[in-house]
């Protein structure tokens, strides 16, 4: 029988909210705002023991260790980073949402 080898994870997933509307209205600024925020988000990523698994379009899949590290700091210091690289572009500023689990009962 083969031995099984089991790990906890926690996945995050993202994406750019209004995605669609912002490249209809601008595609090269939104395309270029995405590769800006992409090379901002990576780094900081890694730094907090994540990994990107997959992107689709605007949308991340992002694996961490443990639930703690996707929870905690990460996502502020990509909404932080997001926020300096596009000063007065509300239309490319990010609004990170982090669903929680919650118990059945």
């Amino acid at each position: 029988m083969a031995s099984t080898t089991r790990r906890l994870t926690a996945i995050l997933t993202a994406d750019i909210a209004g995605y669609s509307r912002l490249m209809g209205a601008n595609a090269v600024s939104t395309v270029e705002a995405l590769r800006e925020h992409r090379a901002a988000a990576y780094p900081l990523i890694a730094q907090h023991g994540g990994r990107v698994v997959k992107t689709t379009g605007d949308g991340l899949l992002i694996e961490f260790g443990s639930v703690a590290q996707s929870l905690t700091s990460l996502p502020h210091a990509v909404q932080g980073e997001s926020d300096a690289r596009s000063p007065g572009r509300a239309s490319h500023q990010s609004n990170i949402a982090m669903p929680l689990p919650t118990r059945s009962r």
